[in-house]
């Protein structure tokens, strides 16, 4: 705990007017400094601050506070942070009396190297910005999308040009270890006694520079201008940069989102500018990866609404799985989450281009609560006109119900479950809480109930006697028991593995594979029937949380899940069959590929499968099986 004596003391040295005035334009006005509000949207200034009193006070929407308060609205910063940011600028030292001297060593050198990277890094966005103004064609490109040079220098946007070492020309020294640190520059390995040859990262693509809420640049993410593969190519996770914890245009956002009420969640850079162009600044995007609990719980600093905005395809709708997992633990009845699915052939970008802003904001308007996103996601391939399929729906909405935080909202989801699932939700809350239900009436006891009127009263069944065993039972001639018989010859004790046992297999035991998969094969992927889906979308669940993790601990989390024993017959199968592996991700792309070709070899072995099917399973198996040098 920071003393307060400490924070008096800096609050004392601290100018507010020249604290604010950083972020703000501030004119003097009497004793007092003024400026537009940068919380809310005004054309004439009610925004002071105090250089007397130490405070700042809008008239307009009425927020107030000091110096430190100022930091965390305006940036988003947490307490310790702003008083870090404060100390820092006047030459104080914050007290860690609870951190040895090393730690505090470790934590000085560590925040310089951040700062010394961001440098960097703003150095590389000033050279990308300035190789823009002077690419004929890559203005051409971002007018062809509808964007103006205004929009362009709000974002920052630049051009990285095709040469392999063109940021030699704008660093003095191309030899620069943090250009690599930075993830700007990259240094393959090397042949034995060779230098190895550096090159940049980033060529021949529009740059969109990533900005934390402080407004530093941690990375870059790009666009290819034409054709070409990854159409997207993103900064690696640095130091000062983790994709899973950072949102493109929240800084520059941060006003629109105050001003509007809530913060849109898109997919895409070219999203989160072509809808700025339109007039909705409002909007954020992840970083090339699924929306975690880290992004939703920075997002809810900023405001008290969410809207998550998705393509209405089979990825878009994947997309939005995970978003409600990682929204659910934040979800209460004061915060609103919801969800919009444009249709399959828009994305944000290209809806408000074509249609215009109004249609997209009748559009946001007409977006799921999460209410009912967690019900339809717990319903996707259930038939609740059965009880199977709505015993289904239960086992789906569990662990998403179980996400939410202790509050009404909870225990409304749970009765919206239960008339879902046409349960008595008394029932239904005994089960998934460990509650009591209500104890049933005396009549109810002895079935004489509403729902037994008529019936004969039940008669408990009891034997007439005690039974006794008649001896041991022996067999005739030469039979053996199957304790005394001879060994079982050597080989497969199992039905032969499919396409999707070896598939589903290889990603539960490694993990670390399904990043590596591209988007149609994990569209594939989930698409299998029965068990396998049901394995594959708990794993990438289980990454959107924990990201990749050991066999043991993947193992733990599909048990506590009640998936342990279809993941564990998966993996007994492949251990009967004698195979070492070697291979893992040849193996599984090998797999997949069986599954794209054939698809119906990846049916899993019983009466649905057929005799041609079986045939290619056995096939697939031959070729593994010859792959690792098992014999027959």
């Amino acid at each position: 705990m920071i003393p307060q004596g400490f924070i008096q003391d800096l609050l004392a040295r601290v100018d507010i007017v020249d604290v604010v005035g950083r972020h703000v334009e501030l004119k003097k006005a009497g004793a007092n400094h003024k400026g537009l509000c940068p919380f809310h949207g005004e054309k004439s200034p009610s925004f002071n601050v105090n250089s007397v009193r130490q405070t700042y006070h809008c008239f307009g929407c009425g927020v107030h506070g000091n110096a430190i308060g100022f930091l965390m609205e305006h940036t988003g910063a947490n307490f310790v942070e702003a008083v870090e940011d404060l100390a820092q600028q006047v030459g104080m030292v914050v007290p860690q009396d609870e951190r040895s001297p090393e730690q505090r060593e470790r934590a000085k050198a560590e925040k310089q190297k951040q700062q010394s990277l961001t440098d960097v890094l703003a150095r590389a966005a000033g050279y990308y910005k300035d190789q823009l103004r002077h690419s004929d064609r890559a203005i051409r490109y971002l007018k062809g999308r509808g964007l103006t040079g205004q929009i362009a220098a709000r974002f920052g946007l630049g051009y990285a040009p095709e040469g392999w070492r063109s940021l030699a020309s704008g660093f003095p020294s191309y030899d620069d270890p943090q250009l690599v640190e930075s993830g700007l520059v990259i240094t393959p390995e090397a042949e034995p006694g060779q230098d190895a040859k550096r090159y940049d990262r980033f060529r021949d693509r529009i740059m969109f520079p990533i900005r934390n809420v402080q407004g530093e640049v941690i990375g870059f993410g790009g666009r290819v201008l034409d054709k070409g593969e990854p159409k997207y190519l993103n900064s690696p996770e640095t130091p000062v940069f983790v994709k899973g914890r950072e949102l493109y245009g929240l800084f520059e956002g941060r006003q629109a989102i105050r001003q509007r009420g809530h913060v849109l969640v898109v997919e895409g850079y070219m999203d989160v500018v072509a809808l700025a162009q339109h007039g909705i600044g409002n909007a954020v995007a992840t970083l090339g990866t699924a929306c975690t609990p880290d992004h939703v719980h920075k997002l809810f600093r900023h405001t008290e609404s969410v809207v998550f905005s998705f393509d209405g395809d089979a990825a878009g709708r994947r997309a939005a799985s995970r978003a409600l997992e990682a929204a659910l633990p934040h979800a209460t009845e004061t915060r609103t989450v919801r969800f919009l699915f444009l249709p399959p052939e828009h994305d944000p970008d290209s809806y408000v281009r074509e249609l215009g802003a109004e249609a997209f904001e009748r559009c946001i308007e007409q977006a799921v609560p999460l209410s009912r996103q967690l019900v339809a996601v717990a319903g996707e391939g259930c038939d609740l006109g059965t009880p199977e399929g709505r015993a289904r729906m239960l086992k789906q909405a569990r662990p998403l119900w179980n996400l939410l935080p202790d509050s009404l909202l909870r225990r409304q989801l749970l009765g919206e479950l239960a008339r879902q699932g046409q349960m008595p939700e008394a029932e239904l809350q005994s089960l998934w809480l460990g509650e009591s239900a209500p104890a049933a009436s005396p009549a109810d006891q002895a079935g004489h109930g509403p729902d037994s009127a008529g019936a004969p009263p039940k008669r408990e069944w009891k034997p007439k006697g005690e039974w006794k065993p008649k001896g041991e039972w022996k067999g005739k001639g030469d039979w053996k028991s199957r304790r005394d018989a001879e060994p079982r010859p050597e080989g497969p004790r199992v039905l032969p593995a499919t396409a999707a046992d070896n598939a589903t297999r290889l990603l539960l035991q490694h993990s670390e594979l399904w990043e590596t998969l591209p988007e149609e094969d994990r569209a594939l992927l989930h698409e299998l029937p029965g068990q396998h889906g049901e394995l594959v979308h708990w794993l990438e669940r289980h990454l959107t949380h924990h990201g990749a993790s050991p066999w043991a601990v993947v193992q733990a989390g599909l048990a506590a899940d009640g998936l342990g024993e279809p993941a564990n017959r998966l993996a007994r199968s492949f251990q009967e069959l004698g195979i070492e592996e070697s291979d893992p991700a040849g193996d599984l792309h090998r797999a997949v590929s069986d599954l794209r070709v054939n698809r119906p070899a990846a049916l899993p072995s019983g009466t649905s499968a057929t005799e041609d099917d079986r045939r290619r399973a056995l096939e697939a198996l031959a070729r593994l099986r010859e792959r690792h040098g098992v014999g027959r």
